[in-house]
């Protein structure tokens, strides 16, 4: 992977950002913005710029645990402190409109809010989506962390979360590794499994998303829920 070094501007990154707005601004330079400053003797934005490099992108860098952000030369408790808060503050603005108004017109921030809690991980994981009867959400939790291509779920657990958060309505998000978005015939059967589960306490599964490369498909869009 090329590593050296990219010109930028000569007018810093904030006054950039203050004069043209932030779109203008590379994702190196924003990132500068956050973090400040780079090791001693190295350039922030160049410094960035290797981060995202070595991490891949944007998402990875933010979804790093804080051992491996420890492990690189010039990340220390103030800046990982600064990029959890970042990752963090990114997760609510996707979770603020589910709190607060009805999830069945939010659709598309529903996915994008499954894709940014499982589009990057390379095991698989299931998370489950807790509502309230006005089909707001309540609570977020991974319930299942597989291997590469299969996650155990249990129902009694499941049922058992909803029951603490008081839930009326469920929504399940699990990932595929492989990058397939299609929905396997174990997915078909486990979402039938737990929606009768739920069912049993008048808890409706109002959808199951498959997350993979980036995108999400709705098993109740396409017709099997």
């Amino acid at each position: 992977m090329n590593t050296s070094r990219i010109e930028y501007p000569q007018e810093r990154p904030r006054e950039r950002l203050l004069k043209h707005g932030p779109k203008v601004l590379s994702t190196p330079e924003l990132l500068a913005i956050i973090l400040g400053t780079g090791p001693k003797g190295d350039n922030v934005i160049n410094f960035c710029h290797s981060l995202l490099l070595q991490f891949g992108g944007i998402r990875a860098l933010l979804n790093a645990s804080s051992e491996e952000l420890f492990d690189i030369k010039g990340l220390g408790q103030a800046k990982i402190s600064q990029l959890q808060a970042l990752k963090e503050l990114s997760v609510r603005s996707l979770e603020e409109p589910l709190r607060t108004s009805n999830i069945l017109n939010q659709s598309s921030i529903v996915k994008q809010y499954c894709i940014h809690q499982l589009g990057h991980l390379e095991i698989e994981h299931c998370y489950a989506l807790f509502l309230n009867k006005a089909f707001q959400l309540i609570h977020t939790e991974p319930i299942a962390k597989g291997t590469i291509d299969q996650a155990q779920i249990y129902p009694r657990e499941l049922v058992r979360t909803a029951l603490r958060f008081h839930a009326t309505y469920v929504i399940l998000a699990h990932n595929h590794p492989s990058g397939s978005i299609e929905p396997s015939v174990a997915d078909l059967q486990l979402t039938e499994h737990l929606g009768e589960a739920l069912a049993l306490l008048d808890i409706k599964l109002l959808d199951h998303l498959i997350i993979a490369k980036g995108k999400a498909l709705s098993l109740a869009e396409a017709g099997h829920l």
